[in-house]
Parts: structure tokens; sequence; C-alpha cells
């Protein structure tokens, strides 16, 4: 810790010693950990209260954005646009074109800077970057090119081992004197009469976290034209106003329009279709179950087609206290609380067309309709620590991860670079030292020379460490450790000779347990229950009366197309017998 604390004080001089102290306390619990980037590099973790403070690369000490919020001077800012921040959390760099120019200038910076990365209006900084150029090459450059290498963000998988937090709001040092005077001009026309204007995308305004319904609604505000009777004049303003409100929507991109119907049926499917009973519910079936069968006729949600398709969708409602997401499983979340008295929910009002009746049969009619997407499953390898002589050469370290094709190339390339191809047998690879160490057992290492290509791949992938990748439909790729397990189905004895069918393991490909039991139970009419799985945490099974494994590989292979090799058991089906 004295170390650490020694460290922290050269990397960052600005912070003072009280401030030292307050950052690195004598008598907290300080953690560290050591994470891998898709890439394979390590990275050193710094964990206090339970987020991350600190992460090391190569010797190089970086604060999180959970620290930066607590000491938003401690590097120098760069302010841009809040849409920007989207591209930042999906592994963008930040190109100089995004970058606001102060009237007061930039702060002067070398290459190589470490600084911190703000939205327009809010201190609190978002990223932490290094500078590509310094502060006059930006200039001199007619801001254009890369202007900072983006190392870390709000919302990235760093800041998902903390608390999840979300930015505080803190007021800029210096008021640009711009902004300054278009607020007391808006402050003045507040005082006369109003003037026919409509709110533009919210995005361009605020920070990603502080959106509500109500800021994305088109507002206009009619101008009196000429003294009439009461309900002449009412009249004209009501179509004055759809005539505004079509426009403001005609004028807004297909981006904003698809935000903003995500938005519509957010809001709808928490009012109408959830109930607390249905808690906790995962997220893919809130939005596949519920939020589809909000969408008003000849319009379909597409998340690829919104702002939202690199940033979580319920972040957003997260800031707003609306609802609460936990990850019950490993990368499968799930919504666990609603605040169904908050005032954007009670505000919202059901549109027009969607009657009580009409919504429940819409609801079980896009039940059948949207189709359940499969994760994309792959199998990945990391470098363990025995095989790092034969992957080292090609710049691998320890827990670099690589698909099959790629351990594949390597071992095709080392073996060709060393000359271990048999020149009598094509077949046949030369076993030499670093190929002998690495994939041959102690008690092979005096009888085997030489192995087929086949036996030397297998047995490569075989002394790796296993590893594989899901991607859920709209989601970002998650890796993680070992094989995936399979959905379980096994068949179990109760009292009376009566036999019950068990199956586990559905949320690991993003399946609702509760959904499966209720369709399970309505096609086959038996009793459906949704039991913990004893040895586990947060884990769950569905239990069902009789030998169910027809109708479950029905729905299972044929409905929600998974592979039969991520399904275990379906060979217990009870044999069919001839009827009499």
């Amino acid at each position: 810790r004295r170390k650490l604390r020694t460290d922290v004080a050269a990397a960052f001089p600005n912070l003072s010693a009280e401030q030292l102290t307050e950052f690195l306390p004598n008598k907290e619990e300080l953690n560290v950990i050591k994470i891998y980037t898709h890439k394979g590099e390590a990275v050193t973790v710094y964990m206090n209260n339970r987020n991350p403070i600190l992460f090391e690369i190569e010797k190089a000490l970086y604060p999180t954005v959970y620290t930066l919020w607590v000491y938003p001077d401690l590097l120098p800012a760069f302010s841009t646009w809040p849409p920007v921040l989207q591209k930042l959390a999906g592994g963008a760099d930040l190109m100089l074109p995004g970058v606001v120019v102060p009237s007061s200038g930039f702060p002067q910076v070398e290459r190589g800077t470490l600084c911190a990365v703000i939205l327009l209006g809010n201190r609190a900084p978002v990223a932490v970057a290094v500078a590509t150029m310094s502060t006059a090459e930006m200039l001199a450059a007619g801001m254009k090119g890369k202007g900072f290498a983006v190392l870390h963000t709000y919302m990235d998988h760093l800041w998902e081992y903390g608390d999840k937090s979300y930015p505080p709001t803190l007021a800029p040092l210096v008021t640009d004197p711009a902004e300054k005077g278009s607020v007391e001009d808006e402050e003045e026309v507040e005082g006369k009469e109003p003037v026919s204007s409509f709110s533009t995308d919210p995005l361009q305004h605020v920070g990603i976290g502080d959106l509500s319904l109500k800021e994305q609604d088109s507002r206009a505000i009619l101008v009196g034209k000429e003294e009439l009777n009461e309900s002449k004049a009412a009249e004209t303003a009501e179509d004055d106003n759809t005539e505004v409100q079509q426009e403001a929507e005609d004028s807004r991109t297909p981006q904003e329009q698809m935000d903003a119907l995500f938005n519509q049926c957010f809001f709808h499917a928490l009012k109408c279709k959830v109930k607390k009973s249905d808690l906790p519910l995962l997220t893919s079936t809130f939005l596949r179950s519920h939020m589809f069968s909000c969408c008003p006729a000849g319009q379909q949600l597409d998340i690829k087609k919104s702002s939202y398709k690199k940033v979580r969708f319920f972040c957003i409602f997260f800031h707003q206290k609306i609802l609460q997401v936990k990850e019950l499983n490993k990368g499968v979340e799930s919504i666990v609380e609603v605040d169904w008295k908050h005032p954007d929910i009670k505000a919202f009002i059901v549109p027009e067309g969607f009657s009580s009746a009409s919504a429940a049969q819409n609801s079980k009619s896009d039940d059948r309709e949207q189709a359940y997407h499969a994760p994309e499953i792959i199998p990945l390898y990391g470098v363990s620590t025995k095989m790092i002589p034969l992957f080292q050469e090609c710049g691998y370290k320890k827990g670099s991860i690589l698909s099959s094709s790629e351990v594949r190339n390597i071992i095709i390339n080392y073996v060709k670079t060393n000359e271990l191809v048999d020149e009598a047998n094509k077949n046949i690879v030369k076993v030499n030292a670093i190929l002998c160490d690495c994939l041959l057992d102690k008690s092979e290492q005096d009888e085997i020379s030489n192995l087929k290509w086949d036996d030397l791949l297998s047995r490569c992938l075989e002394r790796l460490q296993p590893l594989h990748q899901v991607t859920f439909f709209g989601q970002e790729p998650i890796v993680r450790k070992g094989n995936i397990e399979p959905i379980d189905v096994t068949i179990a004895q109760r009292s009376s000779n009566k036999k019950v069918t068990i199956i586990k393991n559905l949320e690991l490909y993003g399946l609702d347990p509760q959904h499966v039991a209720n369709i399970l139970q309505q096609r086959v009419q038996a009793s459906a229950t949704i039991t913990p799985v004893l040895g586990t945490k947060d884990r769950v099974q569905v239990q069902i009366q009789g030998n169910q494994i027809h109708h479950l590989a029905k729905m299972l292979l044929e409905e929600y197309q998974l592979p039969r090799k991520y399904i275990q058991g379906l060979e217990k089906a009870p044999k069919l017998g001839r009827k009499k």
C-alpha cells in the first residue's frame, strides 16, 4: 500500500497529501484483481469500497471514472457532445471533429498526456484517454484526425466491476459566454409572449443518463394571431398544434424516431403488461414479449436502428430510478424491481387503439409471432502457462484469447517456420524440444518423436484453457471461462411412482424459465413449477409433471432452433408404442 501511494503521488501530482490519504486510506480494505482484455493484455485493477479506483497497464497507473467523479480536476479535460459517448462506449477512439472547442481555449497538453473526456454541460468525466497529439498539433491539424486513444469509459466492462453508479452532475467551472448569453436570452423570452418553437433531440443538450420520456416529446407553442371568439380560437390552436407536431416528427432523423418509439413501448409495457408477480423478468423477455406487443400497427422495433445499439437501453431508466436490473446469472440481466409510482409512468398515456382487451390479445399473439433468437456460441481458447513457449513467438501471452482457426494457423506457421514437416511423409510432424514440453506427457517424451497433423492439433487444443463467447440478439458478446453448460433435461421419480421432468440452465441460453414453464404447462396440461437449484446461487430449474421430453424437444429444437449438441438428456424421451 505504501508503494502504491508513492506511485499514485508520482503519477498524479495534482493530488494533495490530504486527498491522497483520503483516496488510499490506511485502514480500509484494498483489493487487487487481474483481468484480461479482448486482446489478451493483462490489466491490474485496484478496488476500494467495491469500486475500481485505479487500473495498471504495463506499470502505468490510470484512474477510473469512479475516481474522476470524486476528483474531477485530476486530469486535463476535453469536452464532447453527449451522442459521442455511445461511440466511445462501443470501443471507438475520440476524433478531433467530435471535440468541443471552448471559448477559453483547450488545456495545454503534450502527446501522450493522460486526459479526461467530459460531456458538454457536465464536468463529471465519462472516459479516460491518452492524447495522440499536443494541443498545438490539434489546432494546426484543423481539428481533424484522431485526437485521443480511449482506454476506459463509463459503462464499459471495467465500470461494471463497480456499483454501476452514474456520473454526478457537476457544473462547469467556467461558463462559456456564448452559452451564458443564450441562457439570458431564453430568460428574457420567457417573460414575453410565447413564440412558436419545438424542442430538438435532448441527446444534443443533456447526458445520456438524464433522458426522460417527457423531454423527448415534441412541444409546440402557438402564437396568438388575432382576437377571435373563444370557440374559433380553440379550433385554430388545435389545428396549428397538430401541424407543428407533424412537422416536428418529420424533422427527426430515423434514429431519433426509433428512440422515441422505444421509449413509448417501454412505458406502455411497464404500465399495461408487466405485473409485480412477473418479477424477476429477463430483460430479453421484457423486450421481446412485452415491448414488441406495444408497438403501434405498421411500425416495428429495431434496436440496431436506434441509438441504443452500443449502449444498454435500460441504463437510461436506472438513473431515473424507474426500475432496477441485476445480473442474477453471469451475463444474463433481469428486471428485479419497478417503481410503478414513478411520475413518468403515471404521466404516460396509452395511445389510442390499445384497449386492455386488445392489448392482452396482442400480447398473446406477439408471444407466438416474436421468434426467439438462439445465441451465437463460439468456442475459444486461452493460452495456458504450459503452452506459453509455443505461442510467445507469435506475440501471444498467458491468457490471450484465440479461436480454433487462429490456433490452427499459429501451429501450422510454427511447424513450417521451424521446418518440422517430415520430408518423406508430409502428414507427419517432427517433435522438437518446445513441442515435446508443451504437448507430450512425461511418460511419452522418450517414446514419441513424430506426431500426425490431426494428433498435433487436437493435443494443442486440449492443453489450452477452454473458453466460450456467447452473443445474444441485440447485445454485445460475452466471453466466459470453460465450456458452456448444456441445457440439462432429466427425469426424476417421485412418490407413488410419479415422474417429473426437470430442466436446468435455460438462462444461459437467454431463455426465461418462467416463460418456458408457462408454455409447457399450457401445451401438456400439467402442473409446472420453478424451484431453486440446490448448491447454486440465484439459479432456478423448471419442474413439470410427467415425462414431457417430446414436447420440450420440439420446442427447443424446432421452434427455438437451438443446436442439439447444447441439449443434454433428450434420449430419455418415452418410446411411443402402437395404439391398439
